[in-house]
């Protein structure tokens, strides 16, 4: 058992995020039969991230501010503080900020075997389904 040396927090690229965001990783894999990763994201109003997948789902749990989360269906979830929400494996979503806060999560994934079980980023979310999702 030992405490973890914390990485430096990374700002999150743009091919993959419209505004700041940030994020601090907390756990990853360290024998070769783990996958978990744990990451605390922390966006600043209006950031969000681009369509994207996750192999084996994803699970966040709101710290926080308002989460805003989307779906291809159109459907949106807006969740608070201490609200955890699950994407199915391969489901493609979005997740992110509302205009006027700042909003922060645990993002808890698996790592994956083969292309099929890893994560898949997609084109950003329009500005339209951006706004659309904050009249929810």
């Amino acid at each position: 058992m030992n405490i973890e040396s914390k990485p430096p927090t990374t700002q999150g690229p743009a091919e993959r995020f419209t505004g700041d965001v940030y994020v601090d990783p907390l756990a990853a894999p360290k024998q070769g039969d783990q996958r978990m990763l744990v990451s605390r994201v922390r966006f600043t109003p209006g950031a969000h991230t681009a369509w994207h997948a996750h192999g084996r789902g994803q699970t966040l749990h709101i710290t926080q501010g308002v989460a805003l989360i989307g779906t291809r269906d159109g459907n949106v979830i807006r969740a608070t503080p201490g609200q955890t929400i699950y994407t199915p494996p391969g489901e493609e979503h979005w997740h992110g900020a509302t205009p006027d806060d700042f909003m922060e999560h645990l993002a808890m994934l698996e790592t994956g075997d083969g292309s099929d079980a890893t994560d898949g980023w997609f084109e950003h979310v329009t500005d339209e389904d951006y706004r659309n999702a904050t009249e929810v």
